[in-house]
C-alpha cells in the first residue's frame, strides 16, 4: 500500500474543504480499501466522512423517498418505508453481498463502486479505466462476464451494483453538494457514464463534490416491484444478468412500467422499448414474452458472452411475470 494522508471530517464543511484539495471520500471502505491494497487505486489523501449527518431515510414533500448517502445497505434494505414502497430496492440490496458487507457499505459508496473486471484489478494488464490509453485486455481476453450493451472500443466492463439497477429503473436522482455549498441533482441515468473515449471517468461528479442522497420520485400507487438476479452461484456473486421491474397496474391495465437490467451493460441499463411495449396493455404471458424480446436491442456480444443476449431476454421476461402476474 502506498502512503496517504487521512482526515476524519467532523462536519460537511470540513469534508468539502478537504475534497476540494483532491481528497478521496471514504465511508464504509468496502471497495476503496480493497483497491488500495491491490494498488489499483493510489489516492494521496483520504477524507473519512462517516461522521456526517447523511444517515436518514425520509419521505420527500411529493411522496418519494430520500435515502442519505451514508445509510448502510443493510439499514436501507430493512427500512419499513423502503420495503413497503419500493421492494425492488430492498431486494436488490439483499442480493448484493454478505450481511457483513451490507452492514458496512453505504448507499453512496455502492453506486460509486468500480467494476469487478479482472483486468481492471490486475495491474499488469492493459486497462483504460485504470490507465487511460493503455488498451483493454478484455476485448480479446476471457470476457464471459463482460458487457454487451453500452460498450466501446475502449472498455467492455460491467457496472457491478445491484441497487443501481433499481435506482435506474425508478428514475432516481443523485443529490450532490459542491465545495461552494451549492447542491444540484443529477438524474441517475446521467450520473453513471458509459465508457466512450474516457472510460476512466465513471461518474458525472465535479471536483470535490459530495454525494448527499439518492432520491426516488413518487410513483403512482399501487406499485408492484421486484428484483431478479441471475448468477453463477446462489450467494455472494455478481450478476450475469439482472432485472429491476416496477409496474403500476390499475383496472387490469398497465399504466406505467419501469424496467432496467444489470450485469449486461457498462452502466445499469434502462429498457425504454420494453417499457413502451407494456404500457396500455393487459398482463399476460404473451405480453411479457413479447416485451422481453426488446430487451437486448443494440447488444454487441463478445467472443465468450454471446449467451447473455438470450439470458437477458429470459431474465426480463421472468421478472415481468413475477411482478405483473398472468391473466
Amino acid at each position: 500500500m502506498h502512503p496517504f494522508s487521512y482526515t476524519k471530517a467532523a462536519d460537511t464543511r470540513e469534508a468539502l474543504d478537504a475534497g476540494r484539495s483532491g481528497g478521496r471520500y471514504l465511508a464504509g471502505g468496502t471497495t476503496l480499501v480493497d483497491l488500495m491494497r491491490e494498488t489499483v487505486e493510489r489516492p494521496g489523501s483520504l477524507v473519512d466522512i462517516s461522521a456526517l449527518p447523511l444517515c436518514q431515510v425520509t419521505v420527500t414533500e411529493r411522496g418519494g423517498l430520500r435515502i442519505g448517502a451514508l445509510v448502510r445497505m443493510g439499514e436501507a434494505a430493512a427500512h419499513p418505508k423502503v420495503r413497503t414502497t419500493y421492494p425492488v430496492i430492498s431486494q436488490a440490496l439483499e442480493l448484493s453481498a454478505s450481511a457483513q458487507l451490507r452492514n458496512m457499505a453505504t448507499i453512496g459508496g455502492n453506486i460509486m463502486q468500480r467494476t469487478r473486471c479482472a483486468y481492471f484489478r490486475d495491474v499488469t494488464a492493459a486497462c483504460n479505466k485504470r490507465e487511460p490509453g493503455s488498451g483493454c485486455a478484455a476485448l480479446e481476453g476471457f470476457n464471459r462476464g463482460h458487457a454487451i450493451l453500452g460498450t466501446s472500443d475502449a472498455c467492455v466492463a460491467t457496472h457491478p451494483s445491484d441497487v443501481a439497477v433499481a435506482f435506474a429503473a425508478l428514475e432516481a436522482t443523485v443529490r450532490l453538494l459542491g465545495p461552494d455549498g451549492r447542491e444540484r441533482g443529477v438524474a441517475f441515468a446521467d450520473f453513471l457514464l458509459q465508457p466512450g473515449s474516457t472510460p476512466n471517468r465513471e461518474q458525472a461528479l465535479r471536483q470535490g463534490e459530495l454525494i448527499t442522497a439518492v432520491e426516488i420520485p413518487a410513483h403512482p400507487r399501487p406499485l408492484r416491484s421486484g428484483y431478479l438476479k441471475v448468477r453463477d452461484r446462489q450467494s455472494y456473486e455478481f450478476a450475469l444478468a439482472s432485472a429491476a421491474v416496477a409496474l403500476h397496474i390499475r383496472g387490469g391495465v398497465i399504466r406505467e412500467a419501469k424496467v432496467a437490467a444489470g450485469g449486461v451493460g457498462t452502466v445499469p441499463w434502462k429498457l425504454p422499448r420494453v417499457e413502451a411495449h407494456l404500457i396500455g396493455e393487459r398482463p399476460s404471458d404473451a405480453l411479457w414474452a413479447a416485451a422481453a424480446e426488446q430487451a437486448a436491442e443494440g447488444a454487441q456480444p463478445l467472443q465468450y458472452n454471446g449467451f447473455k443476449v438470450e439470458l437477458l431476454k429470459r431474465t426480463v421476461e421472468r421478472q415481468l411475470r413475477i411482478v405483473g402476474g398472468s391473466a
